[in-house]
């Protein structure tokens, strides 16, 4: 794992986060509690992701950010005292979307900017668009969400499409995208490592 420590640290109940060593967090982004991150996941700048919240039983369940997330600038990731979270592989959350927990996201989502997640399940392969919100809904597998939609009743869904073949070429190329961006940041922290050496 490639951070400096002051910004991974454990929640008022004593759970600490556990990183995969592949994992790259920029030393701005707070990882805080009881979260768990997967291998080659890329937390940009200014990201939080804050488990700390007890439930009534006392303990504090876990946001998950499985392999390969794509994180990025200013993200808020926390939940509800008790509820979890869960980020799929290979899912982009993209600059300023807010999710709070409960939450499901399965893998390969593309959640535009601005997006704000509210107690809501997505299947694999759901697109949400910029500045949308969905609040207490489960979207089937390849649902569109377009820019700026309110999702908050199962009627709300009926009018939404699935994505195209499109759209789908565009959420694998940010992915690689982002993908080679946390490679380009590991070779540069590595050669600055061993200049000081």
């Amino acid at each position: 794992m490639l951070s400096i420590c002051k910004n991974i640290r454990p929640n008022l109940v004593g759970d600490f986060p556990e990183i995969h060593p592949t994992a790259l967090i920029d030393p701005s982004a707070q990882i805080i509690g009881n979260v768990k991150v997967g291998k080659n996941v890329f937390i940009a700048p200014l990201a939080v992701v804050r488990s700390d919240e007890p439930g009534p039983d006392g303990k504090v369940s876990p946001i998950v950010l499985e392999d390969e997330c794509n994180i990025q600038d200013g993200v808020i990731i926390h939940s509800h005292g008790g509820d979890e979270v869960l980020i799929g592989a290979r899912t982009t959350v993209a600059h300023g979307v807010a999710i709070h927990g409960p939450c499901v996201i399965k893998e390969g989502c593309f959640i535009a900017m601005r997006s704000t997640l509210y107690s809501t399940s997505l299947e694999v392969g759901v697109w949400v668009g910029m500045n949308a919100t969905i609040m207490k809904v489960n979207l089937d597998a390849y649902t569109y969400v377009p820019a700026g939609a309110i999702i908050r009743s199962n009627r709300d869904v009926w009018d939404l499409r699935l994505v195209s073949d499109k759209e789908r070429a565009y959420m694998e190329n940010v992915l690689s995208a982002t993908n080679r961006l946390r490679e380009d940041y590991r070779r540069m922290l590595f050669a600055s490592a061993n200049e000081t050496d």
